[in-house]
């Protein structure tokens, strides 16, 4: 179980009587602002970056804002109770780690930092396909503690099989497979700096470590192919190559291999022609329950639903796909309202605080993901900053709880809330 907010708050205010303020602030502003401080300019970008003008992300924001919860007097809510049930397991809260790719940017090893960060309070964490490291290495730093992965569908049809198989074999609880990235979205922030860390050999952990893919580089490493033209640019981009691809380093520069391996990720990492017929393949092709990410139409949640998928997580990425997209939270309030309260409804995109958490658990959710924040913390703290920002929000959803006379999860239910009109 959580440790309750009160005993949060406690840790908190005795240090504070010794003088110690926290190393990761209590607030997402005060986080947020120390950690692009903490940032170069290519990593914040990438990570706290959005899709055309921001629109998305602002309107995630915004509608939050519209909901007010409503708390509830002498509910003798003295004890709460976070847990919930959730693909057949029993987890100590509705709070799951979001997968964050390229997530080294911010410091070395982010992957297993993060999982480290994960593992210390018990909280699930989502392996991204984008990691920095090798699921399997992940999966060993966090023990007994539910680990998922996030599939990209490949081009190639051998590798997605090969990633699959690797997370059965790590014990994954559930795939779950990004629908939304097809094809990258317009970043404006990462395309002024030129900037993609893929094309530096950063977030192809996953595949660097994959056998069929090994394979592919191999084949393609020994076909003639253009020269580069030399430049100061060109040479920072092959030492970063040599340095983030795994092995030695001196090894790495004379060799193709990593040049090799960041021109065939780049060629085959995601298929734009990804269907519906592709993923009715995955209930014959695994026995992890099935989870898709980034539905955010409830036509597209049913059709999820027909083709025996055990989850879906409603999301728009986070606003880095499409401007001027839907709010996540108002999708989410849609999809509820198609499918029914039985299927399973995880939820991510503008997520913040515990209050955040509370609201959308409230709007239909089974469970929330929680993204750019814990990466925010991984910055400040690595993996002790990570557990600090899962310790932040859980307090603050516990209090709010009991603010609210919910005593559990189930209780946190619609007719707590108000739309406040804004």
């Amino acid at each position: 179980m959580p440790d309750t907010g009160l005993a949060r708050q406690s840790t908190v205010y005795r240090a504070g009587t010794l003088g110690r303020r926290p190393a990761v602030p209590c607030d997402f502003a005060e986080l947020e602002r120390l950690a692009k401080r903490a940032s170069s300019a290519e990593a914040w970008a990438y990570v706290a970056g959005g899709a055309g003008e921001g629109r998305t992300m602002r309107r995630n924001r915004e509608a939050f804002d519209r909901w007010a919860i409503v708390p509830r007097m002498a509910a003798g809510a003295v004890d709460r109770d976070l847990s919930v049930e959730l693909l057949g397991a029993r987890l100590p809260s509705p709070l799951l780690l979001a997968p964050v790719g390229a997530g080294a940017l911010m410091g070395r090893d982010s992957d297993l930092a993060i999982a480290a960060g994960a593992a210390a309070t018990g909280t699930p964490y989502i392996l991204s396909n984008q990691g920095c490291n090798p699921m399997e290495e992940c999966a060993a730093a966090m023990g007994g503690t539910p680990r998922w992965f996030q599939l990209y569908w490949s081009k190639d049809e051998r590798l997605v099989d090969s990633l699959i198989a690797r997370a059965e074999r790590i014990g994954a609880g559930a795939l779950v497979v990004t629908l939304d990235t097809t094809v990258l979205g317009w970043r404006p922030q990462d395309l002024n700096l030129g900037s993609l860390p893929f094309a530096k050999g950063l977030g192809i952990a996953q595949y660097t470590s994959d056998p069929v893919f090994q394979e592919i580089v191999a084949e393609r490493a020994g076909q003639p192919r253009e020269r580069p033209r030399i430049t100061l640019g060109a040479i920072r981009t092959l030492l970063a190559m040599s340095r983030n691809h795994p092995g030695r380093f001196w090894a790495n520069l004379r060799s193709p291999i990593p040049r090799a391996s960041v021109e065939t990720f780049l060629d085959i990492y995601s298929n734009p022609g990804l269907s519906w017929e592709h993923l009715a393949t995955l209930k014959r092709r695994t026995a992890l329950p099935v989870v898709l990410k980034g539905i955010l139409d409830p036509d597209d949640a049913r059709r999820a639903l027909e083709i025996g998928v055990d989850a879906i997580v409603v999301s728009n990425h986070g606003g880095r796909q499409v401007d001027n997209a839907i709010a996540a939270l108002d999708a989410l309030v849609r999809v509820r309202e198609a499918v029914g309260p039985e299927p399973v409804l995880l939820f991510d995109s503008g997520v913040r605080t515990g209050a955040d958490v509370f609201t959308a658990v409230a709007l239909g959710a089974d469970a929330v993901l929680l993204g750019r924040p814990h990466l925010y913390g991984f910055a400040l703290a690595g993996a002790h900053g990570v557990a600090e920002v899962i310790r932040n929000v859980l307090a603050e959803l516990d209090l709010t709880m009991a603010l609210s006379g919910a005593r559990t999860i189930a209780e946190i239910t619609r007719e707590r809330l108000r739309e406040t009109g804004r």
